[in-house]
Protein backbone atom coordinates (compact mmCIF):
# COMPACT_ATOMS: atom_id res chain seq x y z
CA UNK A 1 0.00 0.00 0.00
CA UNK A 2 0.87 3.61 -0.94
CA UNK A 3 1.61 5.24 2.31
CA UNK A 4 -0.21 8.85 2.27
CA UNK A 5 2.07 11.78 3.56
CA UNK A 6 0.97 14.81 4.81
CA UNK A 7 2.55 17.85 5.58
CA UNK A 8 2.48 20.23 8.13
CA UNK A 9 1.80 23.61 6.92
CA UNK A 10 3.54 25.87 9.14
CA UNK A 11 6.62 23.50 8.69
CA UNK A 12 8.22 25.65 5.49
CA UNK A 13 7.09 29.10 7.90
CA UNK A 14 9.24 27.62 10.51
CA UNK A 15 12.17 27.33 8.10
CA UNK A 16 11.86 30.70 6.51
CA UNK A 17 11.43 32.35 10.06
CA UNK A 18 14.62 30.65 11.42
CA UNK A 19 16.96 31.73 8.03
CA UNK A 20 15.29 35.09 8.18
CA UNK A 21 15.29 36.33 11.90
CA UNK A 22 19.40 36.67 11.97
CA UNK A 23 19.16 38.56 8.00
CA UNK A 24 16.49 41.25 9.53
CA UNK A 25 18.90 41.91 12.54
CA UNK A 26 21.70 42.34 10.31
CA UNK A 27 19.60 44.44 8.02
CA UNK A 28 18.87 46.84 10.80
CA UNK A 29 22.27 47.18 11.68
CA UNK A 30 23.71 48.03 8.91
CA UNK A 31 20.53 50.63 7.60
CA UNK A 32 21.08 52.25 11.12
CA UNK A 33 24.81 52.17 10.20
CA UNK A 34 24.21 53.90 6.85
CA UNK A 35 22.27 56.63 8.44
CA UNK A 36 24.62 57.69 11.42
CA UNK A 37 28.16 57.22 8.67
CA UNK A 38 27.40 57.40 5.36
CA UNK A 39 24.77 60.54 5.03
CA UNK A 40 26.44 61.83 8.45
CA UNK A 41 22.61 61.45 9.65
CA UNK A 42 22.95 61.44 13.62
CA UNK A 43 19.59 60.11 14.18
CA UNK A 44 18.56 56.41 14.40
CA UNK A 45 16.11 54.50 12.19
CA UNK A 46 14.14 51.83 13.81
CA UNK A 47 11.84 49.07 11.82
CA UNK A 48 9.16 48.76 13.55
CA UNK A 49 7.63 44.96 12.55
CA UNK A 50 4.95 43.81 14.99
CA UNK A 51 5.08 40.13 15.64
CA UNK A 52 7.94 39.41 13.87
CA UNK A 53 8.99 36.85 15.38
CA UNK A 54 5.36 35.14 15.34
CA UNK A 55 5.54 32.00 13.05
CA UNK A 56 2.55 32.93 11.33
CA UNK A 57 4.41 36.15 9.97
CA UNK A 58 7.07 33.96 8.56
CA UNK A 59 6.37 35.46 5.41
CA UNK A 60 6.12 39.09 6.17
CA UNK A 61 9.71 38.37 7.89
CA UNK A 62 11.05 37.28 4.27
CA UNK A 63 9.15 40.55 2.72
CA UNK A 64 10.16 42.67 5.21
CA UNK A 65 13.78 41.35 4.98
CA UNK A 66 13.70 41.82 0.76
CA UNK A 67 12.61 45.39 1.07
CA UNK A 68 15.37 46.26 3.91
CA UNK A 69 17.50 45.07 1.63
CA UNK A 70 16.70 47.07 -1.36
CA UNK A 71 16.24 50.17 1.21
CA UNK A 72 19.50 50.12 2.14
CA UNK A 73 20.84 50.02 -1.40
CA UNK A 74 18.86 52.94 -2.49
CA UNK A 75 19.99 54.94 0.58
CA UNK A 76 23.73 53.90 0.18
CA UNK A 77 23.42 55.46 -3.58
CA UNK A 78 21.82 58.42 -2.73
CA UNK A 79 25.04 59.65 -0.60
CA UNK A 80 27.11 58.69 -3.19
CA UNK A 81 28.70 60.99 -5.92
CA UNK A 82 28.61 59.72 -9.79
CA UNK A 83 32.12 60.48 -9.46
CA UNK A 84 32.20 57.48 -6.63
CA UNK A 85 30.48 55.76 -7.84
CA UNK A 86 31.85 55.61 -11.09
CA UNK A 87 35.24 54.81 -9.28
CA UNK A 88 33.99 51.84 -7.82
CA UNK A 89 32.48 50.23 -10.53
CA UNK A 90 35.86 50.65 -12.44
CA UNK A 91 37.67 49.25 -9.33
CA UNK A 92 35.47 46.23 -9.24
CA UNK A 93 36.00 45.93 -13.20
CA UNK A 94 40.06 46.34 -12.48
CA UNK A 95 39.83 43.95 -9.33
CA UNK A 96 38.22 41.14 -11.57
CA UNK A 97 40.91 41.42 -13.99
CA UNK A 98 43.69 41.10 -11.11
CA UNK A 99 41.70 37.86 -9.80
CA UNK A 100 41.67 36.34 -13.44
CA UNK A 101 45.10 36.71 -14.78
CA UNK A 102 46.17 35.35 -10.75
CA UNK A 103 43.70 32.13 -11.25
CA UNK A 104 44.59 31.49 -14.77
CA UNK A 105 48.25 32.20 -14.28
CA UNK A 106 48.54 30.75 -10.23
CA UNK A 107 49.89 33.77 -9.48
CA UNK A 108 49.58 33.39 -5.86
CA UNK A 109 48.97 30.60 -3.32
CA UNK A 110 48.47 29.80 0.68
CA UNK A 111 51.90 30.57 2.39
CA UNK A 112 53.13 33.38 -0.47
CA UNK A 113 55.53 35.95 0.84
CA UNK A 114 54.92 38.48 -1.44
CA UNK A 115 57.51 41.79 -1.84
CA UNK A 116 55.82 44.57 -3.90
CA UNK A 117 57.93 46.87 -6.14
CA UNK A 118 56.37 50.28 -5.75
CA UNK A 119 58.10 52.92 -7.79
CA UNK A 120 55.31 55.33 -6.82
CA UNK A 121 53.56 55.45 -10.43
CA UNK A 122 50.36 54.99 -10.75
CA UNK A 123 50.46 51.43 -12.06
CA UNK A 124 52.72 50.30 -8.69
CA UNK A 125 50.29 52.38 -6.35
CA UNK A 126 47.15 50.23 -7.96
CA UNK A 127 49.25 47.45 -8.29
CA UNK A 128 49.78 47.79 -3.93
CA UNK A 129 46.43 48.95 -3.69
CA UNK A 130 44.63 45.53 -5.10
CA UNK A 131 47.10 42.78 -3.24
CA UNK A 132 46.95 45.02 -0.24
CA UNK A 133 43.08 43.90 -0.56
CA UNK A 134 43.93 41.03 -1.71
CA UNK A 135 45.49 40.21 1.27
CA UNK A 136 42.94 40.97 3.49
CA UNK A 137 40.47 38.31 2.00
CA UNK A 138 42.68 35.56 3.17
CA UNK A 139 41.76 33.49 0.29
CA UNK A 140 44.72 32.99 -0.45
CA UNK A 141 46.69 33.46 2.41
CA UNK A 142 49.25 35.75 1.25
CA UNK A 143 51.62 38.15 3.38
CA UNK A 144 52.67 41.32 1.51
CA UNK A 145 55.27 44.29 2.21
CA UNK A 146 56.27 46.97 -0.59
CA UNK A 147 60.01 47.95 -1.11
CA UNK A 148 60.43 51.38 -2.65
CA UNK A 149 64.38 51.79 -4.56
CA UNK A 150 66.15 55.08 -4.67
CA UNK A 151 69.10 55.33 -7.06
CA UNK A 152 71.40 57.99 -6.08
CA UNK A 153 72.30 60.47 -8.74
CA UNK A 154 69.17 59.45 -10.82
CA UNK A 155 66.17 62.47 -11.58
CA UNK A 156 63.40 59.95 -10.47
CA UNK A 157 61.51 61.10 -7.22
CA UNK A 158 58.26 60.47 -5.14
CA UNK A 159 56.80 62.13 -2.56
CA UNK A 160 57.92 59.61 0.57
CA UNK A 161 55.22 61.20 3.02
CA UNK A 162 52.36 60.20 0.44
CA UNK A 163 53.62 56.55 -0.48
CA UNK A 164 53.74 56.05 3.78
CA UNK A 165 50.45 57.43 3.97
CA UNK A 166 49.42 55.31 0.79
CA UNK A 167 50.58 52.11 2.07
CA UNK A 168 49.23 52.64 5.30
CA UNK A 169 46.06 52.85 4.46
CA UNK A 170 46.31 49.94 1.99
CA UNK A 171 47.56 47.71 4.97
CA UNK A 172 51.10 47.14 3.24
CA UNK A 173 54.25 47.78 5.11
CA UNK A 174 56.92 49.78 3.69
CA UNK A 175 60.56 50.02 3.18
CA UNK A 176 62.91 51.89 1.57
CA UNK A 177 66.09 50.97 -0.06
CA UNK A 178 68.90 53.01 -1.70
CA UNK A 179 71.60 51.99 -4.32
CA UNK A 180 73.99 53.85 -6.57
CA UNK A 181 75.40 53.22 -9.66
CA UNK A 182 78.97 53.14 -10.36
CA UNK A 183 81.27 52.55 -12.70
CA UNK A 184 79.38 51.83 -15.79
CA UNK A 185 78.51 55.27 -17.14
CA UNK A 186 79.15 53.97 -20.81
CA UNK A 187 75.74 52.16 -20.53
CA UNK A 188 72.47 52.83 -21.84
CA UNK A 189 70.91 54.45 -18.67
CA UNK A 190 67.78 52.88 -18.84
CA UNK A 191 69.36 49.19 -18.70
CA UNK A 192 71.29 50.84 -15.84
CA UNK A 193 68.59 52.47 -13.69
CA UNK A 194 66.36 49.10 -14.47
CA UNK A 195 69.19 46.19 -13.34
CA UNK A 196 70.31 47.99 -10.03
CA UNK A 197 66.34 48.42 -9.25
CA UNK A 198 66.29 44.92 -9.98
CA UNK A 199 69.46 44.11 -8.19
CA UNK A 200 67.91 45.86 -4.78
CA UNK A 201 65.00 44.01 -5.14
CA UNK A 202 66.41 40.80 -5.65
CA UNK A 203 68.33 41.57 -2.08
CA UNK A 204 65.59 42.59 -0.44
CA UNK A 205 63.01 39.51 -1.24
CA UNK A 206 65.94 37.19 0.09
CA UNK A 207 66.14 39.27 3.23
CA UNK A 208 62.99 39.12 4.17
CA UNK A 209 62.41 35.63 2.96
CA UNK A 210 59.97 36.49 0.29
CA UNK A 211 59.03 33.98 -2.61
CA UNK A 212 57.44 35.84 -5.29
CA UNK A 213 57.74 39.96 -6.46
CA UNK A 214 55.29 41.68 -7.78
CA UNK A 215 55.91 44.10 -10.48
CA UNK A 216 53.61 46.81 -11.67
CA UNK A 217 53.70 45.80 -16.03
CA UNK A 218 50.57 46.23 -17.43
CA UNK A 219 48.92 45.38 -20.46
CA UNK A 220 50.34 48.36 -22.94
CA UNK A 221 53.78 47.41 -21.68
CA UNK A 222 53.84 43.39 -22.61
CA UNK A 223 52.44 44.38 -26.23
CA UNK A 224 54.99 47.22 -26.23
CA UNK A 225 57.63 44.74 -25.56
CA UNK A 226 56.14 42.28 -28.14
CA UNK A 227 56.33 44.86 -30.80
CA UNK A 228 59.88 46.05 -29.76
CA UNK A 229 61.38 42.32 -30.25
CA UNK A 230 59.25 41.69 -33.53
CA UNK A 231 60.45 44.42 -35.01
CA UNK A 232 64.15 45.02 -33.48
CA UNK A 233 64.86 41.25 -32.84
CA UNK A 234 62.40 39.17 -35.29
CA UNK A 235 60.89 37.29 -32.15
CA UNK A 236 57.36 36.68 -30.83
CA UNK A 237 57.60 36.74 -27.36
CA UNK A 238 56.77 39.41 -24.20
CA UNK A 239 56.94 39.56 -20.53
CA UNK A 240 54.62 36.97 -19.29
CA UNK A 241 52.62 36.92 -15.95
CA UNK A 242 55.24 34.85 -14.19
CA UNK A 243 58.73 34.16 -14.35
CA UNK A 244 60.39 31.75 -12.21
CA UNK A 245 64.02 32.67 -11.55
CA UNK A 246 66.29 29.65 -12.22
CA UNK A 247 69.31 30.68 -9.78
CA UNK A 248 66.91 30.97 -6.95
CA UNK A 249 63.43 30.50 -5.49
CA UNK A 250 61.86 33.94 -6.01
CA UNK A 251 59.25 33.87 -8.92
CA UNK A 252 58.70 37.19 -10.71
CA UNK A 253 54.49 37.75 -10.58
CA UNK A 254 52.70 40.66 -12.49
CA UNK A 255 49.15 41.32 -11.71
CA UNK A 256 48.60 43.62 -13.78
CA UNK A 257 49.46 42.16 -16.76
CA UNK A 258 45.42 42.05 -18.22
CA UNK A 259 44.30 45.57 -17.52
CA UNK A 260 45.34 48.18 -20.00
CA UNK A 261 47.03 51.31 -19.18
CA UNK A 262 43.78 53.74 -20.21
CA UNK A 263 41.79 51.82 -17.36
CA UNK A 264 44.38 52.68 -14.88
CA UNK A 265 44.65 55.79 -15.52
CA UNK A 266 41.01 56.51 -14.95
CA UNK A 267 40.93 55.01 -12.12
CA UNK A 268 43.99 56.68 -11.14
CA UNK A 269 42.66 60.03 -11.77
CA UNK A 270 39.33 59.19 -9.96
CA UNK A 271 41.36 57.66 -6.60
CA UNK A 272 43.40 60.88 -6.82
CA UNK A 273 46.79 58.92 -7.36
CA UNK A 274 49.46 61.51 -6.52
CA UNK A 275 51.43 62.00 -9.30
CA UNK A 276 55.61 61.73 -8.76
CA UNK A 277 57.58 64.84 -8.00
CA UNK A 278 60.11 64.26 -10.35
CA UNK A 279 59.81 61.56 -13.53
CA UNK A 280 62.34 60.30 -15.52
CA UNK A 281 63.97 62.74 -17.64
CA UNK A 282 64.64 59.65 -20.21
CA UNK A 283 60.89 57.71 -20.57
CA UNK A 284 59.27 60.20 -23.39
CA UNK A 285 62.81 59.32 -25.70
CA UNK A 286 62.82 55.33 -25.63
CA UNK A 287 61.99 52.80 -28.21
CA UNK A 288 58.85 51.77 -25.73
CA UNK A 289 57.25 55.13 -26.56
CA UNK A 290 57.65 54.28 -30.66
CA UNK A 291 55.86 51.16 -30.03
CA UNK A 292 52.98 53.10 -28.34
CA UNK A 293 52.71 55.24 -30.96
CA UNK A 294 52.73 51.70 -33.45
CA UNK A 295 49.99 50.41 -31.21
CA UNK A 296 47.60 52.84 -31.48
CA UNK A 297 47.93 52.56 -35.42
CA UNK A 298 47.56 48.99 -35.43
CA UNK A 299 44.35 49.53 -33.03
CA UNK A 300 43.12 52.32 -35.82
CA UNK A 301 43.34 49.23 -38.13
CA UNK A 302 41.67 47.01 -35.66
CA UNK A 303 40.10 47.79 -32.93
CA UNK A 304 40.57 43.76 -31.51
CA UNK A 305 44.31 43.89 -32.10
CA UNK A 306 45.37 44.16 -28.90
CA UNK A 307 43.10 40.51 -28.15
CA UNK A 308 45.04 39.28 -31.46
CA UNK A 309 48.71 40.37 -30.34
CA UNK A 310 47.94 38.69 -26.85
CA UNK A 311 46.89 35.38 -28.48
CA UNK A 312 49.97 35.00 -30.47
CA UNK A 313 52.00 35.76 -27.13
CA UNK A 314 50.09 32.99 -25.04
CA UNK A 315 49.42 30.35 -27.78
CA UNK A 316 53.19 29.86 -28.25
CA UNK A 317 53.91 29.56 -24.53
Amino acid sequence: MNETRTRDPDLGKVVLYQLSYHRIFALKTIFKTTLSFESGCKGTAFFWIDQIFLKKNAKKVVFFSFMSFFLCIFVLSMTKTPQQIQQEQIRKHLFGRFHHVCAEYDLLADGDKVLIGLSGGKDSLLLTELLGAQARIHVPKINVCAVHVRVEGRAYQSDMTYLEDFCREAGVPLLVRDTKIVGEEKKEPCFLCSWYRRKALLDTAQELGCNKIALGHHQDDVLHTLLMNLVYEGRCSSIMPVLQLDKMPIAMIRPLWGIAEAEIQTYASLRGYQKQVKTCPFEKETARTQMAGLLQQLEGMNENVRSSLIHSITSRQ
